[in-house]
């Protein structure tokens, strides 16, 4: 496998970009080497610089749940460009987009489209603020809900890949507001509760987690939490900004029977566009702004040729119940095939795994919360990714990371990656 196109690039990248990339994990720090540049995409595949091909469990981090480049999604960003760019002003399109949402989510009455997940993050925690009175929230450790300050505290995936969880630029102010409990541990929560009574606005999860590797609730949490904020009047948020559309149509709350106060959306939504939402209940989404005191604004929230694909998309996915019948069976065949290879190797890594998402930890203890994660063997980590990689298997270059299936990959494109995998912990091995 040659390089050297994204070689050259990458080397010419770092005169211009920090760290030569836009965001930190792609620039393949924690499994060693230099990035690929990628040229393509279609289907179950990526094609870069240097003309390599490549299996991929990345999806664009989510959103790809039909593959890179569908024809529907193509076809509705096509005729959405004939029309303009951008507008700065109210389309049909975002009223379409909203009820179809509203329709979809459990959670949601009303939302607020934006432009990342990040920005929906921030935005639902200043709303549940608003909405409240109260200054604190309570997040998870190694969940991470984008980069506005409130959130770099105890941070998961980047922040944990390089090292620092806590970013330098966020103030002590921030910091002394955000409260953070180990993921699945109710107890912490309550003693967190307890100490702050009447100031905590928000408690911010994902209720699936996606970025300390995929960790899923214990039996009872998100129950728990539901009853611990109805008691003290704080505001539910779930993080489905990876979850959302692909764990089940309406989220993993649609899945799991715990409704939120609010949700936060990105990734599918967009159809691989730049965008992201949030939305909840009535009462408290009325607090935002022309409708209530809270105040958000974005002049390309709402972008036309974004919710052309946004609406394409989860219209689809509303309109074709198999998708997730699909996904879900494939997650299975492939989890299931890389336990079996690891058992004929002697292997006894843990492999977390709900429907289309999965992450293999290279530690033997289980992973319930970031301590566990941290367990993991993240040198071992990198040669396994990339002797995946030399096989034509392009994985989240980060053990802290979740993978992402899409109707894309067939029965044949699944033996490839159990093929890759199994030559690949062989290798490790040796």
């Amino acid at each position: 496998m040659t390089t050297k196109n994204s070689q050259e690039l990458f080397d010419k990248a770092k005169n211009y970009i920090p760290g030569g990339v836009n965001s930190p994990v792609r620039a393949f720090r924690a499994v060693g080497g230099n990035p690929l540049f990628i040229k393509s995409a279609k289907g179950a595949y990526l094609y870069d610089e240097d003309g390599n091909a490549f299996i991929e469990l990345i999806n664009s981090w989510g959103p790809m749940i039909l593959g890179h480049a569908n024809e529907l999604v193509e076809k509705a960003v096509a005729d959405a460009i004939q029309r303009g760019f951008s507008y700065g002003a109210p389309t049909r399109r975002e009223v379409e987009m909203a009820e179809l949402i509203t329709s979809i989510v459990p959670s949601v009455e009303k939302v607020r489209m934006v432009n990342s997940g990040t920005e929906a993050t921030m935005s639902a925690i200043r709303v549940a603020r608003g909405y409240t009175g109260r200054d604190k929230i309570i997040k998870f450790e190694g969940c991470y809900h984008g980069h506005g300050d409130s959130f770099l505290i105890a941070a998961g995936s980047g922040a944990i890949t390089f090292g620092h969880p806590d970013s330098p630029g966020v103030t002590k102010g921030v910091a002394n507001d955000t409260l953070t409990a180990p993921y699945n541990d109710l107890a912490a929560v309550q003693t967190l509760v307890d100490a702050n009574k009447g100031q905590i606005a928000c408690i911010i999860l994902e209720p699936v987690v996606g970025n300390m590797g995929l960790v899923k609730p214990a039996e009872g949490f998100l129950e728990g939490l539901r009853q611990i904020c109805d008691k003290e009047g704080i505001v539910l948020i779930f993080d489905e900004v990876m979850t959302g559309f692909r764990l089940a149509k309406g989220g993993f709350q649609e899945r799991c029977g715990v409704t939120p106060d609010m949700t936060t959306m990105g990734k599918i939504i967009g159809g691989g566009m730049p965008v992201g939402a949030y939305g909840g209940k009535k009462e408290i989404m009325d607090c935002v702004s022309p409708a209530g005191p809270v105040y958000q604004a974005g002049t390309l929230s709402g972008n036309p040729i974004a919710m052309a694909a946004g609406q394409a998309m989860l219209t689809y996915l509303n309109e074709h119940p198999e998708v997730y019948e699909r996904i879900e069976t494939v997650g299975n065949t492939l989890t299931d095939g890389i336990r079996a290879n690891m058992q004929k190797l002697g292997l006894n890594y843990t492999l977390n795994h709900v429907g289309s998402m999965f992450t293999l930890f290279f530690t033997d203890k289980p992973v319930n919360n970031f301590e566990d994660a941290k367990t993991s063997d993240t040198a071992l980590f990198g040669k396994f990714f990339n002797a995946m990689l030399k096989r034509g298997i392009y994985m989240a270059p980060s053990q802290y990371e979740a993978m992402f299936i899409s109707t894309a990959l067939t029965d044949e494109h699944v033996a490839q990656i159990l093929d890759a995998s199994y030559e690949s912990f062989q290798e490790i091995l040796a």
